[in-house]
């Protein structure tokens, strides 16, 4: 005991600077406040998190492997012998949490800090170096399943590789050899700078969030500044592209779009990107980001409304190395309104036959508290102002309703059901189960049907949590026809608690927050939502699988598992015999369809340059690959556009061969499809 005590004693200096003979590297330790933090988030997980585990030598491994890869999944920094080193650890860690001990995660960091310096070190002092790029060599940027370096001198050709391929690409881009120098020391003096910003708090987030999401992917802890940051998200108006951003290794992610922000409505950007480069207007220098914090890149993002930001992008699921994309950002303050559902009405002929196809954007699911609160009557809200639109789209003719769910990554749970409670005629939306067995079921209370023509779901993989109840709610009543990829597969429900609350005495004493996994969604049949998510009546083509991106792709998410079904009575809208017309009309349009040709094309093209793992340094052959790609490149889907789209076109009687979006001029002639189903049906 009097160790343990005057171990705690020596670690709450926070940070130290040991100089021996030529070493300045700092060394960090925990303080007083981070113990007692950890202290209380292992009884939180272990009495409030829906899943029951123990921690144990089994989750001390998964802590172990978590903290590593957070510090350097790549391979780029740590010797094999470090590695190995820390092995005598791996069982040890929920020993230390329960006891507030961080010397073991403090000490693997600072090792990684002084291998990560010493690699900074090395390249500044090569950057100069002048390749030879007519040699044949490969580099191998997606390293997680090589072995580490064993010694210095192979990672030394390791980084000699990485600033020869750095080099090749600015040389692609145009720079001469004194321009690539100085290009690479700046960026490299950057990422040196900011390493020396590394404090303490930085070191106790990055493992404790290896601790939380051991648990769980939607289990994590904020520090005290990134706290406010979280719950300040919400209310913020910012001059920027709508986007969250967060550290990710050495680089900087993208976790969440704003609905109605310039990048959500750009169709061009999604969740898990990585923002590589930063420029200025139209002409101004691509600032590479990569070693940056992500509240510095947040800074250069931001700048005056009406002003260019353009964005060097790192596909989600790429490897590090892989070709990245530029996106052009026009900034401005998120308008609450542009977040909205909004509508547009669709009139064409098809097979001498005209239809008029209400199409309905549904971003987020909303709910203005205050004013609800106020105007019980009339305030705003997805299902309120939903049902204004199907008012008006009614008003205009419409033969048939499409909803829009597209990248809407939930929201408001009581919207969800409530809307649902829109086109269904009362019952049981969806089901929540909590920690101790305890179901809940929560149900449309609205015994009527606001709309009853024909309707379908357009969703894809980034349409999470509550677009997921509902389009599975539509599905599972045989309400409407749900089109376009499998969701998310998000089936699992969050609570916010500030750690300041669970002290007896808190005094100005500042602690973070933790987000903690408390329940999971069921569908009325019973179904959990994990991983599943929905599937598809017709699946249109995707270039993202389960395995890479949505919930099955985070290797500590919770089971699916099914709970008994509740009591509902499906309708008669949708039956097997048109589900399987309407996917004969998919494959029809496949083959002769110009647009779906060159979707499938492109998406067979992103996902064999998502299966890379190395390039050539050769410039001759890179530069042949180059031209290639930027012939063949970019027919991607861009969702935002859709509406905007159909704005630019205001002619009433038209082909549909004007949109761009395939996924949305596909679900629009589906439901046509199904309305000509149904005239036929009687």
């Amino acid at each position: 005991m009097r160790k343990l005590i005057w171990i705690k004693l020596l670690l709450v200096v926070g940070l130290v600077s040991v100089q021996g003979q030529g070493d300045t590297t700092k060394y960090f330790q925990p303080t007083a406040s981070h113990m007692k933090e950890a202290e209380i988030i292992v009884p939180i997980l272990n009495f409030y998190h829906y899943r029951d585990i123990d921690l144990d030598d089994s989750l001390s491994s998964a802590i172990f492997d978590n903290f590593i890869e957070a510090l350097d999944g790549n391979k780029n920094y740590f010797l094999a012998s470090d590695i190995q080193s820390f092995q005598k650890y791996r069982f040890k860690l929920d020993d230390d949490l329960k006891q507030g001990n961080l010397v073991v995660p403090f000490y693997i960091f600072n090792i990684y800090n002084k291998r990560l310096k010493n690699r900074l070190e090395y390249a500044l002092a090569h950057v100069e170096d002048k390749f030879d790029f007519s040699k044949d060599e490969t580099y191998y940027f997606d390293r997680e399943e090589l072995p580490y370096a064993k010694t210095e001198a192979e990672l030394d050709e390791l980084w000699r590789m990485n600033l020869k391929n750095q080099a090749l690409n600015l040389k692609l881009s145009g720079s001469e050899n004194k321009k690539i120098a100085e290009t690479l020391k700046t960026r490299y003096e950057r990422f040196q700078s900011n390493v020396e910003k590394y404090n303490s708090n930085d070191v106790f987030e990055i493992y404790m969030n290896s601790v939380t999401e051991a648990f769980d992917p939607h289990t994590n802890y904020f520090t005290p500044l990134n706290a406010e940051d979280f719950e300040m998200q919400s209310k913020k108006s910012l001059e920027g592209i709508g986007a969250t951003l967060q550290q990710d290794n050495d680089f900087t992610k993208i976790v969440e779009l704003r609905p109605g922000g310039p990048a959500f409505l750009s169709g061009e950007i999604n969740k898990d990107d990585r923002v590589v480069g930063v420029a200025q207007g139209a002409d101004g220098e691509m600032v590479n980001t990569v070693g940056w914090r992500s509240d510095e890149v947040a800074g250069i993002i931001r700048g005056p409304k009406g002003t260019l930001v353009r964005l060097e992008l790192l596909p989600a699921g790429s490897s590090v190395g892989a070709p990245t994309k530029e996106v052009k950002i026009v900034r401005d303050k998120i308008n609450l309104d542009d977040a909205k559902a909004k509508s547009k009405v669709v009139q064409f002929t098809e097979n001498g036959q005209e239809y008029t196809i209400g199409v309905i954007t549904v971003p987020d699911f909303y709910l203005n508290s205050e004013e609800m609160e106020e105007s019980p009557e009339d305030y705003s809200s997805t299902t309120n102002d939903v049902k204004k639109l199907i008012t008006e789209l009614e008003k205009e003719g419409a033969d048939g309703i499409m909803l829009d769910l597209r990248n809407n990554g939930g929201g408001a749970l009581f919207e969800a059901i409530n809307m649902t409670g829109l086109f269904v005629p009362g019952g049981t939306v969806v089901q929540v189960k909590y920690k101790k067995d305890q179901i809940e079921q929560l149900d449309d209370n609205n015994k009527s049907m606001y709309y009853d023509g024909p309707l379908n779901v357009l969703v894809n993989r980034f349409s999470a949590s509550a677009s997921e109840i509902f389009a599975g709610a539509i599905q599972d009543y045989k309400r409407g026809v749900i089109v376009g990829e499998q969701t998310y597969g998000k089936g699992t429900v969050q609570n916010v608690r500030e750690l300041n609350a669970f002290l007896r005495d808190p005094g100005d004493e500042n602690l973070g927050l933790i987000k903690y996994t408390m329940a999971k969604f069921y569908r009325v049949t019973g179904s959990s939502t994990q991983h599943l998510g929905v599937t598809p009546d017709v699946a249109l083509p995707s270039a993202f699988s389960a395995e890479e991106f949505g919930e099955s792709s985070k290797p500590s998410a919770m089971p699916w598992d099914k709970i008994p079904a509740a009591n509902f009575t499906p309708l008669d809208y949708v039956d097997g015999n048109l589900i399987s017309l309407l996917n004969q009309r998919l494959k029809q349009r496949e083959k002769t369809d110009q647009l779906l040709v060159d979707l499938k094309y492109d998406i067979e093209l992103v996902k064999k340059n998502r299966k890379l793992h190395s390039v050539s340094l050769n410039y001759d052959v890179r530069k042949k690959e180059q031209d290639d790609l930027k012939e063949q490149r970019d027919a991607r889907v861009k969702v935002g556009a859709s509406l905007k789209e159909l704005e630019a076109n205001k002619v009433s009687d038209r082909s549909l061969n004007d949109l761009k979006d395939a996924y949305l001029k596909e679900s629009i002639l589906l439901l046509a499809d199904q309305i000509e189903a149904k005239k036929r049906k009687g």
